[in-house]
């Protein structure tokens, strides 16, 4: 199993609105071959930053199977614009 670890600072104000887009589209993620389930965090300290942990069975189900979808492509253009910056990275198990 990976973790996907996403960090996502979101353009102040538009919480609101990320927030309802996401639930429209979480479901590609979730549709995606390989996935295993996710979470999205909202910051307590800092309510415009998110913490995204998505579970894969590997990384080529993410880097691959997903982000060269026809999903990702539905979902990537509709969170994009929200994100004033982001980070990701993959962790494994010990």
């Amino acid at each position: 199993m990976i973790t996907e670890l996403a960090t996502l600072d979101i353009i102040p104000g538009e919480e609101t609105a990320f927030e309802q887009t996401w639930v429209e589209v979480e479901c590609h993620i979730a549709s995606a071959k390989g996935y295993l389930s996710h979470e999205l965090l909202r910051g307590v300290e800092s309510p415009s930053r998110y913490v995204l942990i998505i579970r894969w069975e590997t990384v080529a189900d993410h880097m691959q199977g997903f982000r060269e979808s026809e999903a990702f492509q539905k979902f990537r253009p509709r969170v994009a614009p929200f994100y004033a910056a982001s980070h990701m990275e993959h962790f494994g198990e010990r």
